[in-house]
């Protein structure tokens, strides 16, 4: 009975990957469709693999750009960017289950089914009831959001454009976006204008760990207030590894980029500036320093920071925090000669160290594909930033040196695809190729060989 409720939820799995990648792909599509009317364009003429990039950007909640946003979108094309990153953020089953749940539409166990693999719920139990905690919890945030960067950008953009780039930026910064507004004062600065800017740089970095800590554990938050003790295992994870890499990249940055990029910079600014560059590369995007001014050592933190990313079942990329905390214990243990993986008194299972091992390996293999691919098409791109712009893709980050713009068409091709890869995850990536489960009968005799 357990072998085949183990087929069966293998089954589920792969047909809901295949549903969200083929979703996510079809909702890529529609926005560049739309990015390519003249409406769109500020020129009045629309560039398919511009719009194709953008697109998949957007929905991916990456953030690379190959044209600013503000210069050369109209308002039509800012607001498909908008609800196309609102869209990835929440994931379209998600809005669509919440609309179902509006319309008092019944909802079946196979929807539930994929419900629970879309969010990365624990358990089936309870996911319509979570979908709705994330739609509602998301709105309310990003609205709270918006009204603190309201006193910053209504005083300098007016009442209606400052209501309008804060709601932009806050949906940004929430969904780990990446995409800003800020081109109206100087093309591709980001954030850069407000490095000294406490109000902001708090906003939005608290915006970005709060979208990256993943639904799950905003559920299991609400539920239990600040007993820790009674939260499950998953969100003790992702919270304390959340703090220790907040506060580590912080020091590191702040030691790294002191006669670098946070040069010239007063106290306060520094530590703002080296705090905001420990959490954008969570998958964020946004920067407050210039991501080219970085020392080689800072760059190397970065893209350390963009390959882990964020939590599972959030609005960031990455392997997951969680991911390397497996690795990490798995590695302890063994250099402990024990056979059991523990952590805050509780025994990891098999299964999770495997999963954990093949996105770590799948995810680095397509960045380092994919940076070989590029540096022999373009040899004079230095091999520092084509290697940022691949982790930076995968992990849907959106942070870059500056050659987004100056990569080729087969270049952005590439990072497109390691996009969509990055948000719909890897591993799941290549579930959707993969053949039909087969139970072998006879099992291959064992051998033993050398490693390490």
């Amino acid at each position: 009975m357990a072998v085949e409720d183990k087929k069966k939820k293998g089954i589920v799995k792969k047909s809901t990957t295949r549903l969200i990648a083929l979703g996510f792909a079809l909702i890529i599509v529609s926005g560049t469709l739309l990015l390519t009317l003249p409406i769109s364009n500020r020129s009045g003429q629309g560039n398919l693999i511009g719009s194709l990039f953008t697109a998949t950007s957007a929905t991916c909640v990456t953030g690379l750009v190959v044209a600013d946003t503000y210069q050369n979108w109209t308002l039509f094309g800012q607001l498909v960017i908008l609800c196309l990153i609102q869209i990835g953020g929440l994931g379209f089953m998600t809005i669509g289950a919440f609309i179902s749940v509006l319309l008092k539409k019944r909802i079946g166990l196979q929807e539930r089914e994929q419900l629970q693999e879309s969010v990365n719920a624990l358990e089936i139990a309870g996911v319509v009831r979570l979908v709705k905690k994330i739609v509602q919890g998301t709105l309310c945030i990003e609205l709270l959001g918006a009204i603190f960067l309201a006193f910053r950008f209504v005083p300098q953009f007016g009442v209606a454009r400052g209501i309008y780039f804060s709601i932009f930026h806050a949906v940004s910064a929430f969904c780990n976006g990446g995409f800003d507004l800020m081109g109206i004062n100087e093309a591709y600065s980001s954030l850069v204008a407000y490095e000294g800017d406490v109000l902001v740089n708090v906003v939005v970095a608290s915006l970005i760990l709060i979208g990256g800590i993943g639904f799950v554990v905003w559920d299991d938050v609400v539920r239990n207030k600040w007993h820790f003790k009674k939260y499950l295992l998953h969100s003790k994870i992702v919270l304390s590894m959340t703090i220790v890499l907040t506060v580590v990249g912080t020091l590191f940055f702040l030691i790294t980029e002191n006669s670098a990029s946070l040069a010239g910079m007063n106290p306060l600014e520094k530590v703002l500036g080296a705090f905001f560059s420990a959490v954008t590369p969570r998958t964020a995007g946004f920067n407050t320093v210039d991501t080219a001014a970085l020392s080689n050592s800072g760059k190397v933190l970065t893209m350390v920071m963009m390959f882990i990313g964020g939590s599972p079942g959030s609005t960031a990329g990455g392997v997951k925090t969680s991911t390397i905390v497996v690795l990490l214990f798995y590695a302890i243990a063994m250099i402990q000669n024990r056979e059991d993986i523990n952590l805050f008194g509780r025994r990891l299972t098999d299964e999770v160290v495997k999963k954990a091992n093949a996105v770590v390996v799948i995810n680095f293999s397509l960045a380092i594909a994919a940076a070989m691919i590029i540096m022999t098409t373009q040899p004079l791109l230095q091999f520092e930033d084509v290697l940022f712009e691949v982790m930076s893709a995968i992990g849907t980050v959106g942070m870059t040196t500056g050659i987004t713009r100056d990569l080729g068409t087969l270049s952005r091709i590439i990072i497109i695809i390691l996009m969509y890869c990055g948000r719909i995850g890897s591993l799941s990536f290549a579930l959707v190729f993969a053949q039909k489960n087969t139970s072998a009968s006879v099992r291959q005799p064992q051998e033993k060989i050398i490693v390490g």
